[in-house]
C-alpha cells in the first residue's frame, strides 16, 4: 500500500495546502467537493499540483510536517521542479486510471 504527501493550490501561484493520505484520488476529490469545512473549502484550494509516494504512513506524515515548515518560495520550487505549468494532476490521475492503457485492470487506489 502506498501513502502520499501532496500539495494543493487554489490556482497557479495561489494559496497552498499540504497534506498526506493513503487514498490520493479520494482525498483530492473530497477537497474538490468541499466535503469537509475548513481551510481548503474556505479558500478554494483544490488543484493537485504536486505529490510523492511513500512506503509507510509515518514517512508521508513526516514529509508533510517538513513541507509545512518551509517558506512559500521553497514550496513553489518543489512544485515547479516537476510541474512547471501548475497543471491539475488530479485530472491526469483520474484520466489515466479510467482511460489509460491499463484501464481494464483493477488498479490499486492512488
Amino acid at each position: 500500500m502506498a501513502f502520499f504527501t501532496y500539495l494543493l493550490a487554489s490556482a497557479p501561484y495561489g494559496t497552498l495546502y499540504c497534506g498526506h493520505t493513503d487514498t490520493l484520488t479520494v482525498r483530492v476529490s473530497q477537497h474538490r467537493e468541499k466535503v469537509f469545512s475548513g481551510f481548503t473549502a474556505k479558500y478554494g484550494v483544490s488543484r493537485l499540483v504536486w505529490y510523492e509516494a511513500h512506503g509507510e504512513r509515518g514517512e508521508a506524515f513526516r514529509r508533510e510536517r517538513q513541507i509545512k515548515k518551509w517558506n512559500r518560495a521553497w514550496k513553489v520550487r518543489l512544485i515547479e521542479a516537476e510541474n512547471p505549468t501548475w497543471v491539475d494532476l488530479y485530472e491526469e490521475l483520474v484520466g489515466w486510471a479510467s482511460e489509460g492503457p491499463l484501464s481494464g485492470l483493477s488498479l490499486p487506489e492512488l
